[in-house]
């Protein structure tokens, strides 16, 4: 016998249904619920309409329905709805039907994988049925909800953010030097108090508007402890305004801790208050605003503009019409759209679904790194490739096979376009058009010296900027200390040589003449001393070059402190860069490649040779104008031996054939040719050198 000609089960008698109002778009909804459970599901016109008429068969059903409304139901729509029932445990189901649940049910509780990924995917713990007691302190706080409190927290909040913009970089600084241990755990404990109140607030509003709390506790979303409230029945009320009071109550509360924190932080002098101020006021304006406000995911944000619209479900909604249109985009096929909607309506669907779906896969993305750097790698991965494939390749995989379940559909000028583009992504991927690896450095001349004082001096003259011969004197300084003591010693030597003559000519003077000698030696010592750090004041090129970087302040005259610069000596006959490159492209290089060096704000292009290529990464970075920290393009971070890059680099020298017009030193990119790979097999080098990392346990 047919399914659709079997007797229907009989609905539960203690279900509920309550009417709604209609929504934006005009159409009726109930609401049904599960008194047993609690829990609520909106339906609409049809399901309406197929419970007022329950009984029979789903084909009687159907005919009935038909017969007396302007519905035409098929039967497969009747099935369907007696599916959702059953799945949902709304009919009363006969003995063996419920051995089943009852068997499915105790299978679900089992320990096993399933039970395991749902668990650690997500999973609550109540802790309090807060009935009574949110009755008895809504009554009390009735005054928090008059419009007289609202608006003197509102001016509050705005005093406090006017004067800490006034001490904007105070308020920034504190910020800043409160990412420390003490701070991290203080800023934990404001993110308890402030998702407390927050999660009160929905409590409170909910109670006000007659509705029953169930339970409050604790949720786990990827093993991440986070407060919730069941306002499941939220469903129950008849407006939407209602349903957004509900929704933004949690919102509404962490900005006015917020705002009022930020007034008191202001007025409060520095100490321990001041900070727990701090602390207070930044949780609530960063997560309230970043994290909790966000439409994209299952938090307040998608409930408040859910009701702001009076689109319940809106994600599914949107999700399905985006679906659609994948489908009739992509692959032709005539499905009829979910539910009828306006023409703008269901464009501003679609683009919420995409930018959802963009989003969400950053984040769950961003969540399987953050679980893989979590905990121990074995487990790390584990559970990256359980987040990877239950939030991203799953619902790409079930999209798939409808779109190969439905292939026969597919118009054949379309199937024809298709193989066209699957030619053109071949030809992309598989060919090796990708040649050039790209890097940054700095050209600079390879024979190059910075000039230094080498104590403090006296300036006597420096040699003009311009080409200088090898021995030149680039710089000339005296020490007055030095030459008095030059003078001094000399004056010395001569006192004890004469001293030493009439010693050899007195025949008793014989036993003082070795101390004289030793005198003597001594002086001799000084005076060479002091001659060495005059002939160092005198600086000379030790090779021919341009003289260069000279002080236009500097005269004669000035005295100068130890280590400063005087100027810079440079061959301008030779030019090198010191480039650096990622590390996976360093395996695409080979030294005698060329290479194109593009100074940063020239378009002129100059030509050169790959020299070396250094065997392990740069442990530091040399050229301080590459770190991002100073404005260059690649990543750092200050540690006690200087920048060192943040993602992994190798040093590669490049002989130019020509000097760049910029003098000394010029920042810019480098393009080297290397050995051409294609697209797709860079990525498949890319993931394999990554397991062959990663998996070293």
């Amino acid at each position: 016998m047919d399914a659709a000609d079997l007797p229907l089960p009989p609905l539960r008698e203690d279900l509920r249904l309550q009417a709604l109002p209609a929504d934006r778009m005009g159409q009726p909804g109930w609401v049904i619920q599960d008194t047993v459970v609690n829990r609520f599901y909106r339906v609409g016109w049809l399901e309406f309409e197929a419970l007022s008429r329950w009984g029979g068969t789903a084909r009687e059903l159907a005919a009935r329905i038909a017969g007396h409304t302007a519905l035409r139901p098929t039967v497969e729509q009747i099935t369907e709805f007696t599916h959702f029932l059953e799945r949902h445990q709304l009919l009363r189901l006969p003995v063996l039907a419920l051995e089943k649940l009852r068997v499915d049910s105790e299978a679900r509780r089992r320990f096993n994988a399933n039970w395991l990924l749902h668990h650690y995917l997500f999973f609550r713990i109540p802790l309090a049925h807060p009935q009574r007691w949110l009755q008895r302190t809504a009554a009390r706080l009735a005054w928090l909800f008059t419009p007289w409190t609202v608006a003197v927290i509102l001016a509050l909040s705005v005093l406090g953010l006017v004067l800490v913009g006034r001490q904007w970089d105070e308020f920034s600084t504190a910020v800043v030097d409160s990412f420390s241990t003490e701070g991290l755990l203080s800023f934990a404990i404001a993110l308890c108090v402030a998702k407390l109140l927050h999660e009160l607030s929905h409590a409170l509003v909910a109670t006000r508007l007659g509705l029953r709390v169930a339970h409050m506790g604790v949720a786990f979303v990827v093993m991440w402890p986070m407060l919730y409230t069941d306002t499941g029945e939220a469903w129950r009320l008849p407006h939407a305004r209602q349903r957004l009071a509900v929704a933004s109550a949690g919102i509404l509360a962490e900005l006015a801790l917020a705002g009022v924190a930020t007034l008191a932080w202001a007025l409060s002098d520095p100490g321990a208050v001041r900070d727990g101020f701090l602390y207070l006021a930044t949780t609530g304006w960063v997560l309230s605003l970043a994290l909790n406000a966000s439409p994209f995911t299952r938090f307040d944000g998608y409930f408040i503009l859910s009701d702001l619209l009076d689109f319940p479900n809106l994600h599914e909604r949107a999700f399905a019409q985006a679906r659609t249109a994948l489908r009739r985009g992509v692959l032709g096929l005539r499905e009829p759209w979910p539910e009828p909607l306006p023409a703008r309506w269901r464009r501003g669907l679609i683009a919420f679904a995409f930018v959802t779906w963009i989003y969400r896969f950053v984040l769950f993305l961003g969540i399987a790194l953050a679980v893989y750097h979590f905990f121990f790698k074995a487990l790390g991965i584990a559970l990256f490739v359980v987040e990877v494939g239950w939030f991203i390749a799953m619902p790409v995989m079930r999209e798939l096979g409808h779109w190969w379940r439905h292939r026969a559909a597919i118009p054949t000028r379309w199937r024809r376009g298709h193989l066209v583009a699957l030619g053109i992504a071949a030809l992309v991927l598989l060919v090796p058009w990708r040649a050039n690896v790209h890097g940054y450095g700095v050209a600079r001349a390879t024979q190059q010296l910075r000039v230094y004082t080498p104590f403090p001096a006296r300036l006597q003259q420096v040699h003009a900027p311009g080409r200088v011969a090898a021995g030149a004197s680039l710089a000339e300084l005296d020490q007055p200390d030095i030459a008095a003591r030059l003078q001094g010693t000399q004056a010395n030597l001569h006192a004890l040589e004469g001293q030493l003559s009439a010693l050899l000519a007195d025949p008793q003077g014989i036993g003082q003449q070795a101390a004289m000698r030793q005198r003597a030696a001594v002086q001799v010592d000084e005076a060479s001393a002091a001659h060495a750090e005059t002939a160092r004041l005198r600086l000379v090129a030790p090779f021919a070059g341009v003289w260069s970087d000279i002080d236009p302040q500097r005269r004669a005259g000035q005295w100068i402190g130890t280590g400063e610069a005087l100027g810079v000596l440079y061959d301008p006959s030779h030019w090198r860069v010191d480039a650096y490159v990622r590390q996976d492209d360093v395996s695409r290089m080979a030294v005698g490649d060329r290479v194109h060096f593009y100074p940063k704000g020239s378009a002129r292009r100059y030509d050169g040779t790959v020299t070396a290529i250094a065997g392990t990464r740069a442990r530091q970075l040399d050229w301080p104008a590459l770190a991002d920290r100073y404005g260059g393009p690649i990543a750092t971070a200050q540690q006690k031996e200087g920048l060192v890059p943040r993602l992994p680099v190798f040093h590669v020298v490049v002989e130019l054939r020509e000097a760049p017009a910029q003098a000394l030193e010029a920042p810019g990119e480098v393009q080297v040719s290397g050995e051409r790979r294609s697209l797709l097999g860079s990525a498949g080098r890319w993931i394999a050198a990554t397991f062959l990392r990663e998996s070293g346990f």
